[in-house]
């Protein structure tokens, strides 16, 4: 760190051109940057932060009530391309992990007409470089990556999403 005299700071002032803060002067500038700062902290600390579920966030957090699955098995419709399905059901007790997947039980190749449910793409036939597979993926084996149940719960905050115009082709808005 440098010393400055105070000699020397007069002359820098004189150089350039700038009058020389008295001491008074520096001082009254001192408590007004000294009272401003306290103000600012004594505001910024009366401010009360609100989650978006209502409760404070110095507060302990409470978990909200979880609602109920939408369990119609209705195709819930798509908003944007390569959007992947969504779960129109509970999985609650479903096991997905290496060496059982619940969700196959069902949506596979093999049993889906069976159970009337609709079967899992071809595209988790393929790597990640496109090389077309006899059983699927193991990139895509955990469906929970990528596709979620719904539940009947009220948002949070607003939805302002609009769906791509190439998916309202033919729909009359």
């Amino acid at each position: 760190m440098y010393c400055v005299s105070r000699v020397s700071l007069d002359a820098l002032y004189k150089v350039r051109g700038v009058a020389s803060l008295d001491d008074k002067t520096m001082k009254k500038l001192l408590q007004t940057i000294i009272v401003s700062v306290v103000l600012l902290q004594w505001v910024d600390a009366e401010a009360e932060l609100q989650s978006l579920r209502g409760s404070f966030i110095q507060d302990k957090s409470t978990f909200s009530e979880v609602g109920d699955y939408i369990d119609d098995d209705q195709t819930v419709e798509r908003h944007f391309v390569q959007q992947p399905p969504v779960i129109p059901h509970s999985i609650e007790s479903y096991r997905v992990n290496l060496r059982r997947n619940k969700c196959l039980s069902c949506h596979s190749w093999a049993k889906y007409k069976q159970k009337k449910a609709i079967k899992i793409s071809i595209t988790h036939f393929r790597d990640r470089d496109g090389n077309e597979l006899s059983d699927m993926a193991a990139t895509r084996y955990f469906c929970l990556q990528c596709h979620v149940p719904q539940m009947a719960i009220p948002a949070l905050v607003e939805n302002e999403f609009r769906p791509v115009d190439a998916l309202n082709a033919g729909k009359n808005n």
